[in-house]
């Protein structure tokens, strides 16, 4: 599977985003939540090192949950 991007969701809980830029799935009230759920559908989530650093086309910018 893909490598999928935890980030904060503009409601204030957590999305899980494809690199693909598919829609988001929303709804998680934790990063933790999030990465879970990622790894459940067999995703390798990825979180921002930097919260304000977060372009999906550079790799420094983040790493493995």
């Amino acid at each position: 599977m893909p490598n999928v991007f935890v980030e904060p969701s503009p409601d204030g809980g957590y999305q899980i985003v494809t690199s693909g830029g598919t829609t988001p799935e929303k709804g998680f009230a934790t990063q933790a939540a999030a990465i879970e759920a990622a790894r459940q559908q067999g995703h390798k989530p990825l979180v921002a090192r930097v919260r304000e650093l977060n372009d999906k086309d550079k790799p420094d910018h983040w790493r493995a949950a």
